[in-house]
């Protein structure tokens, strides 16, 4: 969307200088260490972000990330919501304002709580927004224990993203809870892997019991089709490359693709969808096979050809994510 991109570049411009005066071996460590946690191998029950180095770090290697990824959900959001924008917003495990830097580049005006354990986070968070939009310089960045003594006020939009994987499952199950009570729009992101899908599925499954609708990926509220164990639903945000993650990771790529699962939760009632695409379309010689999880079937594939007309125009148009068909105003 229009109103992203700038933002966007916002982002970028105020990450560019952040490595300035951190050794790089000292970065390089900081996001060793994170890289282990996101993968799971490190305990959760302190802050991941010890100090202004780990912070820093992990802003510079993860905030774009992390910005494409709910960048992408939020579009899903207000795809199936298009006259809907909240007043109000609560970034849960914000850090250092991935998300909420996400939601301002979709609505200009709002207000945002940013709540979060790590206080290096929350006073970089606070150093970036500076250099963003009016709705993140007027954010309230605020310390709290994310977990089962959370207490959440109301807010038109929840997000939490890349935060399940550091809690237990009983703060798990009292997070999601929570943000169901507080938000009218949920909107939870996580890693796109199997331990991130079943996260997914789990506050999924808690917001639909707390009587919100699926509004996205999923074109239902009901059971997803996939047998346990077999595959898992996710999605893929491309991501321009920093300087840090080429020294971390090497490679001449400008970028790379940031996979991850997510879901939209909401009480408003959202624009039906019949299908969505779940994998990257194939396109071929004269014909587009579109992997789909669909209201009413279950997973299918679709093969769209030439005779298709107007349909198939839009398959060799549709990406992995996107609803299917289009919608009428995006057709």
């Amino acid at each position: 969307m229009n109103a992203t991109l700038p933002t966007a570049d916002a982002l970028r411009a105020a990450l560019a200088g952040l490595l300035d005066g951190l050794p790089p071996k000292q970065a390089g460590r900081a996001v060793d260490r994170l890289i282990a946690h996101y993968r799971g191998t490190v305990p959760t029950d302190a802050p991941v972000l010890r100090d202004r180095a780990d912070a820093v770090a992990y802003a510079a290697y993860r905030m774009p990330a992390t910005f494409e990824a709910v960048r992408s959900a939020l579009d899903a959001l207000r795809e199936a919501a298009p006259d809907w924008a909240p007043a109000t917003h609560t970034d849960v495990g914000g850090g250092t304002g991935a998300a909420s830097w996400a939601v301002a580049g979709e609505w200009e005006t709002h207000r945002t709580t940013v709540l979060d354990w790590a206080e290096p986070a929350l006073a970089l968070g606070r150093e970036l927004a500076a250099a963003g939009p009016d709705a993140l310089r007027a954010a309230e960045w605020r310390r709290a224990r994310i977990g089962e003594d959370l207490d959440l006020a109301p807010a038109d939009l929840v997000t939490i993203s890349y935060v399940l994987n550091e809690l237990t499952a009983p703060a798990r199950t009292a997070l999601i809870d929570a943000a169901a009570r507080a938000g009218q729009a949920v909107v939870v992101v996580e890693a796109g892997t199997p331990g991130g899908y079943a996260r997914i599925i789990e506050a999924r499954d808690r917001l639909v019991a707390a009587g919100l609708t699926v509004a996205a990926p999923c074109p239902h509220s009901g059971a997803c089709p996939i047998e346990p164990g077999t595959d898992w639903c996710h999605f893929s945000a491309r991501v321009s490359r920093s300087s840090l993650h080429r020294q971390v990771k090497g490679g001449s790529l400008p970028y790379e693709d940031e996979k991850f699962s997510y879901v939209v939760a909401t009480r408003l009632t959202p624009r039906p969808v019949a299908a969505r695409v779940v994998r990257r379309p194939q396109i071929r010689k004269g014909q587009v096979l579109l992997d789909l999880c669909t209201r009413d079937e279950g997973l299918r594939r679709d093969t769209v050809t030439k005779r298709h007309g107007a349909l198939y125009r839009a398959a060799r148009n549709t990406d992995w994510g996107d609803a299917w068909p289009p919608p009428e105003d995006a057709a």
